[in-house]
């Protein structure tokens, strides 16, 4: 049975350019990068190579760039950081942020490190930017705010610059959760006030267990993984070489690529939401589905029914690869923090199901999916 593949916001498949760079790493090109001999330094400059490379395409010094076991470990790294040597006592937050963000925090808060605030959403899922001016001006203690550019299950975009502004203004200090926008938009750090964002390569067609930390030059801190002397002494543990190598060329080739994909991608978004208004007019749409949001990810609520209470299961029957939420929990029956935000005080009579795209999709895979729903809803 041929399968359609409509979770790209959880994963990607590994491009094969990605693969023949990341191969002689796997193989013959395979010292250690901390060995001295021929071997080693080998290794050792095709990774500050691949560091060149990411910081050319986020307009970052390479010196800022540090690879990381994925975007998880970056974010604890950046919150540990904020709150353990930048001096922050008070976190700013939003109820829909990804677990590795709430479930940090949240672990801070427990143990005394720092009090913890939420930021109100909009009534279509956005950062209430008034409240988060208020948040920050009522803050008696240095603050970190921690908001993604972009939440992974319904879409919504923030504007990374304009809260930026908002945080030098109370000098606070900032990072963003920007897993589902690096590989997917341009960055330009030099001119955007962020201290630290964090990237994933498998969600751009990169490999999987190899991400990056952006730490601003002009912050300080210390390792989170204590050992070696690997990235600069600040993240010890032998260096994922061919992790490294493949995300610096997946990175490079979704920038290559962002003009023609995003455009592309964003055309089947649309084609999908509006077959699904025109076939089943009691669906809606989570999010800002039509406004700001990833080209890449459709967010859609069907009615509850005896029939589509078991929508997810039977797609899955039927070959279709989709999900309730983030895959970090897809495995829960509960519904999903970010959906429950959404619709808080109000009625959940609904199945929300995620459809996220990537340059692999295609129009009729669309038109199957939505036949086989006429059938299943």
């Amino acid at each position: 049975m041929s399968r359609i593949y409509f979770d790209n916001a959880a994963t990607t498949a590994l491009d094969p350019d990605v693969l023949e760079v990341m191969m002689p790493f796997l193989t013959e090109k395979f010292g250690n990068p901390s060995s001295i001999y021929s071997y080693g330094r080998e290794t050792k400059m095709a990774i500050e190579n691949a560091r060149k490379s990411v910081a050319k395409t986020l307009n970052a010094n390479p010196g800022e760039i540090f690879f990381t076991s994925g975007g998880t470990e970056s974010t604890n790294a950046a919150i540990t950081a904020a709150t353990r040597d930048l001096g922050c006592k008070h976190i700013i937050t939003s109820p829909i942020e990804h677990h590795a963000t709430l479930h940090t925090v949240e672990h801070m808060a427990h143990f005394k490190h720092a009090t913890l605030s939420y930021v109100k959403l909009t009534d279509k899922g956005h950062i209430d930017m008034k409240h988060l001016e208020e948040l920050l001006a009522a803050s008696k203690d240095k603050t970190l705010v921690t908001l993604m550019h972009a939440n992974n299950e319904i879409g919504n975009i923030m504007d990374i610059k304009a809260v930026g502004e908002l945080c030098k203004k109370y000098d606070a200090i900032f990072h963003s959760d920007t897993v589902q926008t690096v590989g997917h938009y341009p960055f330009d750090l030099k001119n955007t006030y962020v201290h630290f964002i964090n990237g994933a390569g498998h969600k751009f067609n990169g490999p999987k267990g190899v991400g990056i930390l952006y730490v601003n030059e002009n912050v300080t801190i210390k390792p989170y993984i204590n050992g070696g002397a690997q990235e600069r002494n600040m993240r010890a543990g032998t260096e994922n070489l061919y992790g490294i190598i493949g995300f610096a060329k997946a990175l490079e080739i979704a920038t290559a690529r962002y003009e023609q994909d995003s455009t592309a991608i964003r055309e089947l978004k649309m084609y999908m939401a509006d077959k699904l208004q025109q076939t089943f007019p009691g669906i809606g749409f989570n999010g800002d589905t039509f406004g700001n949001s990833l080209y890449t990810v459709l967010n859609v609520s069907f009615p509850m029914t005896e029939r589509s209470d078991m929508l997810l299961f039977n797609l899955d029957m039927a070959g279709i690869c989709v999900s309730g939420g983030s895959a970090c929990t897809s495995g829960a029956n509960s519904l999903s923090h970010v959906i429950g935000a959404l619709y808080q005080g109000q009625s959940m009579d609904i199945v929300p199901i995620r459809f996220s795209f990537s340059r692999h999709n295609t129009k009729e895979e669309i038109d199957a999916v939505v036949e086989k729903l006429k059938e299943l809803v």
